[in-house]
This record gives C-alpha cells, structure tokens and sequence, in this order.
C-alpha cells in the first residue's frame, strides 16, 4: 500500500498575558489520496467531530477543535476522551500531571520545577473522565485505525512558559513570527524521522500572516521554497524531494482537518492543566481570589489582586507576565 503521512499543528494561549503558550503536532501515516478532511469519513466508526455521551464507550471518540469540546461547564471530559485514545496507541500512559506533560511535551518537566506554581503540584489524571472506561474506549480505538490501515504517528507539544515567550518575541520582534518559529521547531523534530513519502501538514494561521514562505525557508534551508498561493483564508507551499514532497498550509480554521484538531486538543487540554495550577497557587496565598483563564483584561485584574503575595514571595514578573 503506498502511503504519506498528514500533520496538523495548532496552538491554545496566543492570546492572554498569563499561562503558557502551547503549540501541538499530530502526524498520522495514511493511505495515498486521503487528506485531514476526508480522514474523517475514513474514520467514522471510530471518530466524530461531534461530542456525544462519553459514558457510552461504544461511541466514536470526538476530535474536533478545542473550543467545540471545552468549557467550564463542559468540563475536560470530551478533550481527556479523544487525548487519552490517542496516548494508547501511540503506546504511552500517563496517569498524573506531570506524567501527562512527559508524554506529550518532552522536557517540559525542567522548566516547570523552575517555576513555584508547578514546582510542587500535581493531580490524578483523567479529571473528568472515568479512568475504567479506557480499556474498552481503547481497544476500539485502535481497532478502527488497523481497520482503516491508519496509524496514528506522533502527538507532541511544545509549552512556552512567559520567560521564553517574552524572549522569543523580543528576539523576532512579532508575537506572530515567535510564533511560527515555535512551529515550525515542532515540526522539524516530528518530521525528522518520518519515511520518503509524501508530507500534507496543515497549520492554523499564525496571527493573521498570509506571507510564511521567508521564514519557511529559514527553517528549511536546504530547499527551494515553492509558493502556491497566499491569502486570508489560505496560504500553501511547496518544498523537497521528489520522494519526500512536502505541502505545507496555513488555513483559516484549520482545526476542521482531523490532525490539527488533534493537535488543537492537546494545546488546550494542557493550557488548562496549567491554569489550574496556576490559579490554585494564587488562590492559597490570596484570599477570596478569583480564577483567572488569563486573557488581558482579567489579567491585570489578577495581577492587581496578586501584588502584594507577589512581592512578599519575591516573584519576579519576568517568569508571571507575558508582554504581548
């Protein structure tokens, strides 16, 4: 059978002032001719871009984007669903807080022993999901990606603390650029150790840019870079061997192409698993103090509300507050 292979990246966290930024890949090995949209139908016993009951294990796993999953009154139930699947076949386990930033963003545990809100924390996982409804939820799973001669390759995140970030942007001076440069590092480690086939990735639009192909060519300068077209709903190069193609696009919403939906899950499943921590150590020293999701506005609500802990803990706002 000939294959290739699709990736989809996204991010959860672009925005706020406070809590990481988190960028996520999936790379999947699919037969020839199927791409992030038409993956869906080839997956349709097993996955939904709809949520349904998740106490029913026989219902398909919903991989969609973040923002249809999640809420604060949905709870983490769907994004743990279709995260935990996904760990399994790619044969990982993760049971606790930190186990779950091991298996999916390599590395991260250093820097987060060296920040006091994660240092010392940590959780059971899943939250809101039943952890004995995962043999059954699995083995299907995994059973309707061998049916289908799909394989799901790799999941993996990069979690940028507010002392990179700040520095990365400074360095390139756009938040958008810092955050391209932090894909596209994701993506090169992902694809390294890929086979000579065919490479379709899809990346949400990074800040509005409709121009990548300069800092494409930045972060693979072996090889010419081929525009295919830029604009404000989609922009598409071209790059590589023969044997080894890759397309590369930026598409407005591009969460509907079940691989940056995937990617789009773990972005945000770990944002949250942040935020929590977050908040529960400023909610230990503050009294009363309100949680915050992040975002500018409450942001400096609660840093307002925080200043005076801040100060008495001599917490330095290099490692609490982003810039941008």
């Amino acid at each position: 059978m000939t294959v290739k292979y699709l990736i989809g990246t996204d991010e959860a966290g672009y925005g706020p002032n406070l809590g990481p930024l988190v960028v996520s890949t999936s790379v999947w090995q699919v037969p020839e001719g199927t791409d992030g949209e038409n993956l869906y139908d080839l997956l349709a016993e097993v996955v939904s871009q709809t949520p349904g009951r998740v106490k029913q294990t026989d219902r398909p796993v919903a991989v969609a984007d973040s923002k249809k999953l999640y809420s604060p009154s949905k709870g983490l139930q769907h994004l743990e669903r279709g995260l935990w699947a996904a760990l399994n076949t790619l044969g990982r386990t993760a049971d606790n807080w930190s186990g779950l930033f091991n298996a999916l963003a390599p590395g991260s545990l250093d820097d987060l022993k060296t920040i006091p809100w994660y240092a010392d924390y940590e959780r059971t996982l899943p939250l809101d999901f039943a952890a004995e409804q995962l043999d059954a939820l699995n083995g299907k799973f995994q059973d309707g990606l061998t049916d289908a001669d799909v394989r799901l390759v790799e999941l993996r995140s990069s979690v940028v603390f507010p002392g990179r970030f700040n520095r990365l942007v400074d360095q390139h001076a756009s938040k958008g650029t810092a955050l391209s440069n932090i894909t596209f590092d994701l993506l090169s480690q992902v694809m390294q150790p890929l086979g000579n086939a065919p490479i379709s990735i899809v990346c949400d639009k990074h800040g509005g840019r409709n121009r990548y192909g300069q800092i494409l060519g930045e972060h693979f300068p072996d090889h010419l870079i081929e525009v295919h077209g830029e604009g404000r709903k989609k922009s598409t190069y071209r790059f590589g061997p023969a044997d080894r193609r890759v397309k590369i696009s930026f598409v407005s919403k591009g969460e509907s192409h079940l691989p940056a939906a995937l990617a789009s899950m773990a972005s945000k499943y770990l944002r949250e698993l942040a935020m929590r921590a977050f908040n529960d150590f400023w909610q230990a020293k503050v009294p009363d103090l309100r949680p915050t999701a992040g975002y500018p506005q409450d942001a400096k609500r609660f840093k307002a509300e925080i200043a005076d802990a801040q100060a008495a803990l001599d917490i330095d706002d290099e490692i609490l507050w982003r810039n941008r």
